[in-house]
């Protein structure tokens, strides 16, 4: 698997709130979620009822869109991704694996009726101004 540039990986790590935008029939939906990042995967790892709009969607049309922003007004400390990618429900070991990781970071889901999803990423664009005005760093995943 081709790994995305340290700076994705460090910058997906520094935060913790995803915007999700999902499609079906010709309806766009967006929604934001706490999530946790899988170096191993190359994934968001979150949690999500299944009554909600956007897993709805997922689970008819399972390729999705979405960033993350750093919020700020200062021009030269923009930074974020924009992503695209797959969702789906993780089983056997890789639930397990995931599920420990997700809870780690957020044991409060445990009381939560909710369940664990993966969004594997086939495509990451970061912008970072601190790079130079406008510099982007985009990966791929090889197919």
């Amino acid at each position: 698997m081709n790994n995305p540039d340290k700076k994705i990986t460090q910058f997906i790590q520094k935060h913790h709130v995803l915007t999700l935008a999902t499609s079906y029939a010709d309806t766009p939906w967006c929604a934001n979620c706490f999530y946790v990042y899988s170096e191993d995967e190359n994934a968001f790892i979150f949690t999500s009822d299944d009554e909600t709009k956007h897993i709805q969607d997922v689970r008819k049309n399972n390729k999705v869109a979405g960033s993350v922003v750093l919020e700020t007004s200062v021009v030269g400390k923009i930074q974020g991704i924009q992503f695209t990618g797959r969702m789906f429900l993780p089983e056997s070991e890789l639930k397990k694996k995931v599920n420990k990781v997700y809870m780690k970071k957020y044991p409060f889901a445990k009381l939560m009726n909710t369940q664990l999803w993966i969004l594997e990423l086939d495509f990451i664009k970061l912008t970072d101004n601190r790079l130079g005005f406008g510099k982007k760093l985009i990966w791929k995943k090889e197919i």
